[in-house]
C-alpha cells in the first residue's frame, strides 16, 4: 500500500491539536474519517502512532518519530500550492477569511475586486474583527486564515508578513501647512492632535515612533481619541486637529480634496500586515492565490 501524504497530514493534524475532535474541526472532517484514517496509517506501518486515553491524546515513540517527517510532507504540500498559484486559471469555491479592522474596511475590498474579477466563481465571507477573535474563529470556527495589523506569537499558528503599510500625517485641505511637502517634528508637536484610541494598531505604531524619536507620550497635543478611522477621518475634516492613519485609509478622502496627507521630516511610520493561519492547515486554493496576490501586491 503506498504512503498517502492526505493521511500524513492528518496525523500531523492530529498531533499539533492535540485530540481527535479538534483536528477533525480544522480539517472539516467528521471525527469518525480522522479517526479511520490515522487507523489506516497505523495499520500501514504495523504499529501504534497514537495513545488514546479518556484524558488525553499521546504520541507513542513510533508516532514521535513519524512526526517530523508528516510535518515535512505537510510543508512540502504548502510550497507545492505557493509555487504553482501563479499558474492558476480557474478557481471556484468559498473564500473564508477575517480582517482586523484597518484591513477589513480599507485595504481588502480594494484589492478583492480585481481578484474576484479573475476568479468569478470564488465567493468570499470575509469578516471583520480584532486578533485574539480572528485566533479564536481560526482555531474553533473553521475559517482559513486572517489578515492581522501586528506579528503575534500563538502557539500552533504560522504569522508571516504579506503586505506592506505607511501611516502619514493627515491634516485638513485648508490647513496652513498644506501645501508644504513635509513639516518638521516640532511643527508636528505643537498642533492638536485627534487619534485613535489606546492599544489601536495604528496608535502603537504612532507610539513606538515617536519614542524611537524621544518623543514621550506627554509632549503630543492630545485633544480627541476615537475607536473608528472613520471617526478620526470625520474630526480631521472638522478642524479638530491633526492625526496619524494608514494611507489606506485616506484614499477615497485624498482624491475627494478633503484631507491631505503628509510627511514629517526624518520619521517613519512604516509597518506591515501579517497573515495567520494554523500551522496544520493547508490552505483552499482560493485563499493561497489571495495570498499569492497580496504578497505581489507588496513587491510592487
Amino acid at each position: 500500500m503506498a504512503l498517502n501524504v492526505h493521511q500524513l497530514h492528518i496525523f500531523y493534524t492530529v498531533a499539533e491539536r492535540g485530540s481527535f475532535s479538534a483536528a477533525a474541526q480544522s480539517l472539516h472532517m467528521t471525527q469518525p474519517a480522522v479517526t479511520m484514517q490515522v487507523q489506516a496509517l497505523e495499520e500501514r506501518f504495523g504499529t501504534k502512532l497514537l495513545n488514546r486515553t479518556t484524558k488525553k491524546l499521546e504520541l507513542t515513540e513510533a508516532g514521535h518519530r513519524l512526526l517530523p517527517q508528516a510535518r515535512k510532507a505537510v510543508e512540502l504540500m504548502r510550497d507545492t500550492d505557493i509555487m504553482m498559484v501563479k499558474y492558476i486559471e480557474e478557481l471556484k469555491g468559498r473564500l473564508q477569511f477575517a480582517a482586523s479592522l484597518t484591513i477589513g474596511e480599507y485595504v481588502l475590498p480594494r484589492l478583492l475586486g480585481p481578484f474576484l474579477r479573475r476568479f468569478p466563481e470564488v465567493s468570499v465571507d470575509m469578516k471583520v474583527m480584532n486578533t485574539t477573535e480572528i485566533i479564536e474563529a481560526i482555531a474553533h470556527h473553521g475559517l482559513d486564515f486572517g489578515i492581522i495589523e501586528a506579528p503575534c506569537d500563538v502557539p500552533g499558528f504560522d504569522v508571516e508578513p504579506v503586505m506592506d503599510d505607511e501611516l502619514l500625517l493627515v491634516m485638513p485641505t485648508e490647513h496652513p501647512f498644506a501645501s508644504r511637502d513635509e513639516i518638521t517634528l516640532e511643527e508636528a508637536l505643537n498642533e492638536p492632535m485627534v487619534l485613535r484610541e489606546k492599544g489601536s494598531g495604528t496608535r502603537k505604531i504612532m507610539e513606538d515612533e515617536m519614542l524611537r524619536q524621544g518623543v514621550p507620550e506627554s509632549r503630543l497635543k492630545v485633544v480627541s481619541e476615537f475607536g473608528s478611522n472613520g471617526a478620526v477621518k470625520s474630526a480631521v475634516e472638522a478642524g479638530l486637529g491633526l492625526s496619524i492613519l494608514s494611507v489606506w485609509t485616506i484614499k477615497h478622502e485624498i482624491a475627494l480634496g478633503l484631507l491631505k496627507p503628509m510627511r514629517i521630516a526624518g520619521v517613519s511610520f512604516r509597518r506591515q500586515f501579517f497573515a495567520i493561519r494554523l500551522q496544520s492547515s493547508l490552505l483552499p486554493m482560493p485563499a493561497a492565490a489571495l495570498l499569492h496576490d497580496l504578497r505581489e501586491l507588496s513587491h510592487e
